[in-house]
């Protein structure tokens, strides 16, 4: 690690030096910001109507390309792409994709950028500058890309192989520069996420450096994991637990199984699922338009929660006249309490793994996803071990059934020798 920390600092360096050269000529009006990734820095000077934009590498890696997109997904995201030729020359080239798919030449960008030819290095480790005319906002959210593999061509229009790293960031433009305040280092030190690559070569999906405060939309992104982990991976569960060992001992099992499902898991559901729609359609989000897989499974979970409720509420209120056997709708509901638990617990992953990297926050720490996989193990361990009472209840019920000839009850408790229909 070590011997990373020289070209590491380069990049810093770098950036900071070419604001130094800005503030040297315009001493009152620049201000700027810079983020550092696993492999990249990105550093943005304002000055008057004019914005520089500094892509350089971190040593970690050899840059084969740079770029970054001026928004917060790569859908129809504006992009300025990077790379160094054989030659020493550097082609700069304006992208803009439909989705998550190689971007390809914007023929007309909204804002034309320019290569600072005498500012840009490619020898060591590159670094790429262009300008910008500015859009007036003060901050400026980016998308941001490294590829590893030159694409080998000076064309505008090369092949672009897939990114090993990528983001999404925000950049305070009316930062004051200093020469220490306009970059943060952190980043030449970050390892990826956990299930990323690292040093393998593969994707590597570290998160960016912040020292600014965070976003509206980051903290409805974190308010909305915690509210769904707590409603979908706690309160559900536990309300499941409830049902399976007290059901055949106490008279209140019930009473806690609603309060756990209903009123707990209920209102947390309720509240992180809103917070998700709003973070989605946020200013400085990934657009709620692009509807990935963590939001389909998160729409169809909310489905299926309300779907499990309206069910269990006709068992407890629609009693069959005729109770001659355990009514399937019981098997239905138990069955599907517990494939919605194991749907939540998938989607708990791809917002680990996915959604996570385009919040622009720094990367889970990796007890996150240990965890994870300890509660994975340990829920259905302790839900096979409450099987084990199944005998009793069936029996219990099927007692019931023969002294209560008609009649149908849910929520007494077996010391009545009544019948549990859930």
């Amino acid at each position: 690690m070590v011997h990373l920390l020289p070209v590491a600092t380069f990049s810093i360096l770098f950036a900071l030096s070419t604001a130094s050269h800005l503030v040297d000529i315009y001493p009152r009006d620049a201000t700027g910001d810079s983020k550092c990734s696993t492999y990249m820095c990105v550093s943005a000077i304002l000055n008057g109507s004019t914005v520089q934009y500094t892509l350089a590498g971190t040593g970690r890696a050899t840059p084969g390309w740079m770029g970054v997109g001026f928004g917060t997904q790569m859908s129809n995201t504006p992009m300025v792409i990077m790379w160094s030729n054989s030659d020493g020359s550097i082609t700069i080239s304006q992208r803009k994709a439909p989705s998550e798919v190689m971007p390809t030449v914007d023929s007309n960008p909204p804002r034309l950028a320019t290569l600072s030819t005498s500012l840009s290095t490619t020898s060591g480790n590159s670094a790429f500058v262009f300008t910008v005319d500015s859009n007036g906002a003060n901050t400026q959210s980016l998308i941001f890309g490294f590829g590893d593999k030159n694409p080998g061509d000076k064309s505008a229009s090369a092949t672009l192989q897939q990114h090993k790293d990528y983001g999404i960031t925000q950049l305070n433009l009316q930062k004051a520069l200093s020469g220490t305040g306009t970059t943060t280092g952190g980043g030449a030190s970050q390892t990826g996420t956990p299930g990323s690559s690292g040093n393998t070569g593969n994707e590597d999906t570290g998160g960016v450096t912040s020292d600014i405060p965070l976003t509206p939309y980051q903290r409805m992104i974190i308010a909305h994991a915690i509210f769904c982990v707590l409603g979908f991976a706690l309160f559900l569960p536990l309300g499941a637990l409830v049902a399976r060992y007290l059901r055949t001992f106490s008279s209140t099992w019930y009473t806690a199984h609603w309060i756990a499902q209903f009123v707990l898991a209920g209102l947390s559901i309720i509240i992180g699922v809103v917070l998700g729609f709003k973070a989605a359609s946020h200013d400085g989000s990934i657009s709620y338009k692009i509807l990935d897989d963590h939001k389909k499974t998160g729409i169809v979970l909310f489905v299926l929660y309300f779907a499990q409720c309206a069910l269990g509420a006709f068992i407890h209120w629609v009693k069959p006249k005729r109770v001659l056997r355990r009514p399937p709708q019981n098997y239905v509901h138990a069955l599907l309490g517990l494939a919605i638990i194991g749907l939540a617990l998938y989607q708990i992953r791809t917002g680990i793994k996915k959604e996570w990297l385009f919040t622009g926050l720094d990367a889970l720490p990796s007890g996150v996803y240990t965890l994870w996989i300890v509660w994975c193990v340990v829920l259905p361990v302790l839900y096979a071990v409450g099987l084990v009472f199944l005998r009793k209840q069936y029996g219990q019920e099927a007692d019931a059934r023969s002294r209560w000839n008609n009649e149908y009850g849910m929520n007494k408790g077996p010391l009545a020798s009544e019948y549990h229909d859930n």
